[in-house]
């Protein structure tokens, strides 16, 4: 059996290390140098640590893209966009000339013009799939028992009249229009929290008609029955759809022609599940993975020992937490996130050795989610490499944003990946 190996994917772990005053950079504690983490602390002084740039430059920092180049595909090659790697997951057929669009189920706030609300919430306060679902199937079912189409009552253009709404993971779902034309200009709704929203909606080639549909859907989904519930209990209403992140059927390289590998996927979300499947790797699904901080830790490490159990060669494990918490600002809970994530190696280091397995560890994020911001950015990210054969020190000895500056810097994700199979 082929040496093991297996990437800890912390969504959005890193922060911003420095704050800028009086032209001079201060360094600051982040939630990666205030966790407790042992394991990582045991392994650094034996690990390669160093930056890799995860997200080429002129492209957008979005987990979709950062993803596909920490597992080694290229995005400026095989990148046609987030949604579709979603739909992939959900189970859409996409056509070649469908367009998938990402749609997010929202809180707005505020009174008056629909452009006037505000981004409260862009993730419906973690509403559950099934209250979601439900909503999302309620709005395609009111669409099309009033006969709305695109091309009568939204302004679109010729030949795009079709859309369906499909159901995913929380408040995470998606838009497919039949004979769609890529071109509108999107604004992700975690970068808009606690914005009015007029000057992030839709622009572009079916800007004016996504904006219609979008206040059609808020006036429907304000009065439904299931937001009266969840404001009845103190829960933030599902009360609007946001669109972004639109694009064609992907087509990703079979994993294992490119690496020579029996590749897994296990996640919470539908957009790593769906690179996993477009991948033709084993997509693992773990009951209780919410995407949270409050996922099933156990469950997800019980996936990976199975998969590697069973003959997989490399295992893609990735925990969204730490980006969640970073999207609403929350420390105690991202620290609390990177934590749970220590303790998760912790066990699968057990469990191999215990099984005199052999294997790579890769630990890193995605991308920077800073608690600052809110929202992504496309600064390098550290990275630690462990082997359980081999010393790989270059002599950092520390894992965190600061520390990991002394150590290697590895210009793409796809390089980095390379040289993680070659250990």
């Amino acid at each position: 059996m082929k040496k093991v190996k297996i990437i800890i994917l912390g969504d959005g772990m890193a922060d911003m290390p420095y704050i800028e005053k009086d032209g001079k950079k201060i360094p600051q504690r982040t939630p990666l140098l205030e966790a407790k983490i042992p394991v990582i602390d045991a392994l650094a002084p034996c690990s390669e640590i160093g930056l890799v740039k995860t997200v080429p430059n002129g492209m957008k920092p979005g987990s979709d893209i950062a993803n596909l180049s920490v597992m080694g595909y290229d995005p400026a090659r095989y990148y046609t966009g987030r949604s579709p790697l979603e739909a992939v997951s959900i189970g859409i057929d996409l056509k070649a000339a469908d367009l998938a669009i990402r749609c997010n189920l929202v809180t707005l706030d505020g009174e008056g013009a629909f452009e006037d609300r505000v981004m409260y919430d862009y993730s419906a306060g973690e509403i559950s799939s099934a209250e979601g679902g439900e909503l999302v199937k309620a709005l395609g079912e009111y669409f099309g028992k009033n006969g709305f189409n695109l091309l009568r009552d939204f302004g679109g253009s010729e030949g795009f009249e079709s859309f369906k709404f499909y159901g995913g993971v929380s408040y995470r779902n998606c838009l497919v229009i039949e004979n769609g034309v890529q071109g509108t200009d999107y604004t992700p709704p975690h970068d808009i929290s606690g914005k009015r929203i007029g000057a992030y909606l839709p622009k572009g080639v079916y800007g004016e008609s996504f904006v219609k549909m979008l206040a059609e859907a808020h006036a429907f989904l304000s009065a439904h029955p299931i937001n009266a519930k969840r404001r009845a209990e103190g829960k933030n209403p599902a009360n609007a759809v946001w669109l972004w992140g639109e694009g064609r059927k992907p087509a990703l390289d079979d994993f294992f022609e490119l690496n020579g590998r029996r590749g897994a996927v296990v996640s919470a979300v539908d957009l790593i599940k769906g690179i996993g499947l477009a991948a033709n790797m084993r997509v693992i699904e773990v009951e209780g993975a919410t995407g949270t901080v409050h996922t099933n830790f156990k469950g997800k490490t019980a996936a990976v020992l199975k998969a590697v159990r069973e003959g997989i060669e490399f295992v893609y494990l990735h925990i969204e937490a730490a980006d969640e918490c970073g999207h609403h600002g929350d420390r105690e809970g991202k620290i609390l996130s990177i934590e749970r994530i220590d303790e998760t190696i912790g066990r699968l280091k057990s469990e191999l050795e215990r099984d005199n397995i052999p294997y790579t560890f890769l630990v890193l994020p995605d991308h920077p989610t800073p608690l600052s911001t809110m929202t992504h950015n496309s600064d390098p990210v550290p990275y630690l490499m462990y082997d359980s054969e081999n010393n790989l020190s270059n002599g950092v000895g520390r894992y965190d944003e600061i520390s990991a500056e002394k150590g290697r810097y590895t210009a793409s994700g796809p390089e980095l990946f390379r040289s993680f199979l070659e250990v």
